[in-house]
């Protein structure tokens, strides 16, 4: 079957489902499959429960022609999505990195949607198939679309990009993050730069952190680059104040002065100065991108600042890999405050260098004085340590409850997997 003409069925049911249990009526559904699922078996269920077409790769009925029968349903929906990409001339930004993907994201949508129909990627949707959806799911009256991708493996990002056609890209950073997938860290620059590269080929710009020497290399040849960071960039701005929630203070490129965020933590600084840098760019208003980024709240267990009774948490559980954790650790370390506790999941992902990366926290957490630290799964276990020790977060919540804080600040984070968010629900 064409993709043309399940486009023109996309036009008249604009929402697409892959999951029966969220399907609403008119819904397109996908069967998509995976190794623990089979979409196909759900097929007539989806048609039963409103679906206006289901899109299959196997045969589920005979004489249904609400069940279109197509090579591959992956394939197809990425297709379908390169196609509606395709009517869209607006500008669509990349953003990629190790570590501030999400909150970058964020900032970037509620900046520009001051001032633009903006469209971007909802929650976490940033793989081979949240990223179809997300275009899919860009409507007509569009001006600028955000579009967030991940990657753990190389020549993910140049697959997006197949589909995504950005016109503009941030990198945000180039971490020890999928190190298994990637092959260490020049594997992650590699993995992440494919980026740059469709945006070295088809003319694009790239929005660059110039204080990342390595990110100044990976962007050499791109036609239009603009930059952000503490010095000699564009856009430029420093920390102000980073012992409570993050305060910036803009310096060049911009007369917006201080922003006071609800973010924390000082590693959030390149997430601001980059909303800052793209708003000019799109000339939004200095003082709506002052306004914007004061304004937004972070949520879904990233650099959320959590008040329970006398004690102060900051819950920054949704991910973690070594570069973001010893930020986070060494930021807390630096807050106002006497009284600290760590709960710290494991890392995954992490292939041979585990162990090793496992090790070096140990080290940067006992270069400071804590209440108490607690360290859940992962490869915490098969070192030698004198800290307190979990096999999952629901243990450790045990022993949060236990103890009766007051007054207390505490760190809570961990790779997805750990769950580490069940620590101070």
């Amino acid at each position: 079957m064409q993709i043309e003409t399940i486009y023109q069925l996309y036009l008249q049911y604009p929402s697409i489902q892959t999951d029966t249990r969220k399907l609403k009526e008119g819904d397109l559904f996908f069967a998509l499959k995976g190794p623990q699922f089979n979409g196909n078996q759900f097929a007539l269920q989806a048609l039963e429960a409103g679906a206006a077409y289901a899109i299959v790769d196997e045969v589920v009925a005979a004489n249904n022609d609400r069940i279109l029968v197509v090579n591959d349903v992956l394939t197809t929906l990425q297709a379908l999505a390169l196609h509606h990409r395709q009517q869209f001339t607006i500008p669509f930004i990349a953003i990629t990195g190790s570590n501030g993907k999400t909150t970058t994201k964020e900032l970037l949508h509620e900046v520009l949607r001051t001032t633009y129909k903006t469209y971007t990627t909802i929650g976490n949707l940033n793989n081979h198939i949240g990223i179809p959806l997300t275009i899919l799911s860009i409507k007509k009256d569009a001006e600028i679309a955000v579009i967030e991708m991940g990657a753990n493996h190389q020549q993910e990002i140049a697959s997006y990009c197949q589909y995504a056609l950005p016109t503009h890209g941030i990198i945000n950073n180039c971490g020890k993050a999928h190190l298994e997938g990637f092959g260490g860290v020049e594997g992650v620059r590699k993995g992440k730069g494919e980026l740059y590269d469709f945006l070295r080929s088809n003319e694009g710009t790239a929005f660059v952190m110039w204080d990342y020497d390595y990110l100044q290399t990976m962007s050499a040849g791109i036609p239009h680059l603009f930059t952000y960071g503490t010095h000699d960039a564009t856009v430029t701005g420093i920390v102000k104040d980073s012992s409570g929630l993050l305060e910036v203070e803009m310096q060049a490129g911009t007369q917006i002065g201080i922003i006071k965020t609800k973010l924390v933590g000082a590693y959030n600084l390149p997430n601001v100065l980059v909303a800052v840098t793209v708003g000019k760019y799109f000339k939004v208003p200095e003082e709506k991108i002052k306004s914007a980024l004061e304004q937004y709240t972070p949520d879904n267990s990233r650099s959320q600042l959590i008040s329970k009774g006398t004690n102060k948490i900051i819950l920054d559980a949704y991910n973690a890999n070594p570069s973001s954790m010893t930020a986070a650790i060494e930021n807390f370390a630096k807050m106002d405050g006497q009284d600290k506790v760590l709960l710290l999941g494991g890392m995954m992902e992490l292939g041979e260098e585990s162990l090793q990366e496992h090790a070096a926290i140990l080290e940067v957490i006992g270069k400071y004085n804590w209440k108490a630290v607690v360290l859940v799964g992962g490869d915490y276990s098969k070192i030698q340590h004198s800290y307190i020790n979990f096999n999952n977060s629901v243990e450790a919540k045990d022993w949060l409850a236990a103890q009766q804080f007051e007054h207390t600040q505490l760190l809570v984070k961990g790779s997805r997997s750990m769950k580490m968010e069940l620590v101070c629900a």
